[in-house]
């Protein structure tokens, strides 16, 4: 066949090259959906989960051992994350309750779900000492955090964690209430912020979503 004129055939490498350049893009394309379809959340989970993990930051607060509490003690497990404080009369004590009933069904589940922690941020350190904390958080599990720290370091970890706190006026000295955040957030072995649990909390609901979520991030 003779070539036209004005027309000239591509080199063969050029051809070559093009439609290997084509496949890469169709075999990407196709990886990539794949992914995005396995990586849709169950349905259960779309209130739970954040639509980004988030990687905490820096941060430095101290533990009921008066032991720096930092990224670190989260580094390698999945952190049940609460804020409160010792004088709180009602959600607090019922929170950590629950909480303890989680840890308890997830310990004696599986070694799979061992690795596990619960901490309690207290937001309330003029009254809050370590050795209070101490006491506090060994009444509910012996194996739970309690940490603490000045206001300047609890401002910086509830705004990482867009948790928040508000002092009420006292009605004696000393005396008075602190509004909190009452869910429970959920940090990743990698001290990322993935999910929180909202209130009414039930410990087999948040024992089946913290399986489910587990499943999701494998």
């Amino acid at each position: 066949m003779k070539q036209q004129p004005g027309k000239k055939n591509l080199p063969v490498g050029t051809i070559f090259i093009f439609s290997l350049w084509v496949l890469v893009g169709v075999m990407a394309y196709s990886y990539w959906n794949s992914r995005a379809a396995v990586a849709t959340p169950p349905a259960e989970l779309m209130g739970v989960l954040r639509p980004e993990p988030k990687t905490l930051e820096n941060f430095s607060l101290t533990n009921q051992d008066g032991r720096i509490f930092n990224q670190t003690d989260l580094s390698g497990l999945w952190t049940f994350l609460f804020f409160g404080f010792t004088s709180c009369p009602d959600v607090c004590p019922t929170t950590l309750s629950i909480l303890n009933i989680v840890d308890q069904q997830l310990k004696s589940d599986s070694p799979e779900t061992a690795d596990t922690q619960v901490v309690l941020i207290s937001v309330d350190p003029n009254r809050d000492t370590p050795e209070k904390l101490a006491k506090y958080i060994s009444f509910f599990n012996q194996d739970f955090i309690a940490a603490t720290g000045s206001k300047a370091e609890i401002d910086q970890f509830t705004k990482m964690t867009s948790a928040g706190y508000m002092f009420e006026d006292e009605t004696s000295p000393g005396v008075y209430q602190v509004n909190h955040t009452s869910a429970i957030f959920l940090i990743d072995p990698q001290a990322r912020l993935v999910a929180s649990f909202s209130q009414p909390h039930r410990p087999d609901t948040i024992v089946e979503q913290f399986r489910q979520i587990r499943k999701y991030f494998e």
